[in-house]
């Protein structure tokens, strides 16, 4: 057995990810800032929950200390939080968009350095890290949203060439589209399009083929969208 990390978890792609990594026989530890809404989520997996400000130093080593006291090893660290702040660039708040980019890009680097500190030495483990189609394009009134994705792909990129070498696979999702969530009626695709968002149970099937990709051939990054998404 080896332990899975979900930072950012929650409803949707996490959740599927969460009963996917137990399903394969994974120790689950799920971090967000409310855990209470992990609760339902908890008990159906066996995961334990561990509160997190992923853009807080302190409370990021906090959740990896809590890790080493798991009796497997962390093989598995996902990085899904984000946030948005729309607006023109003469109206946006400088403090709302500093918060922004350090949920979005700063804490991935926090989750990335305590990962790859306990993972380097054993010479395997994978980090993973949850982009949109922001990070490669920026859109209109979303400055912030583009500021942070587009970090997070260059960190994404950077630790790939710098850990991949030492045995960890590091991997960047291009999520271009809105994904499914069953909390939200309004984030299910409509009768009369059904393929307009992206399934999270499939977006997470891709993840744990990127996990078992032979070291042959890893890749860095994977984009996905439903097939009626203009790109």
């Amino acid at each position: 057995m080896t332990t899975a990390l979900i930072v950012g978890a929650g409803s949707g792609l996490s959740a599927s990810l969460a009963r996917k990594f137990s399903e394969r026989g994974h120790d689950v530890f799920l971090a967000a800032r409310d855990t209470e809404k992990l609760a339902g989520l908890a008990a159906e997996t066996g995961a334990r929950t561990l509160q997190c400000d992923a853009s807080n130093r302190d409370s990021m080593a906090a959740v990896f200390e809590a890790l080493d006291t798991a009796a497997s090893p962390i093989e598995i660290a996902v990085y899904n939080p984000s946030a948005r702040v729309r607006g023109g660039i003469e109206e946006l708040d400088p403090q709302a968009v500093q918060d922004a980019i350090m949920v979005t890009a700063f804490g991935a680097f926090l989750m990335a350095q305590q990962a790859a500190r306990r993972m380097v030495p054993n010479g395997s483990g994978t980090i993973l890290f949850t982009g949109a189609s922001a990070g490669v394009k920026g859109y209109p009134l979303s400055a912030p949203f583009a500021m942070g994705k587009f970090a997070l792909r260059g960190l994404c990129q950077s630790l790939a060439r710098e850990l991949h070498p030492k045995g960890v696979h590091v991997g960047h999702f291009v999520i271009d589209g809105g994904i499914e969530n069953a909390s939200r009626p309004e984030r299910i695709s409509p009768a009369d399009n059904p393929d307009s968002m992206l399934d999270p149970d499939a977006i997470a099937d891709s993840y744990l083929h990127f996990i078992d990709q032979p070291r042959s051939s890893w890749a860095w990054e994977i984009e996905l969208r439903p097939w009626v998404e203009k790109f």
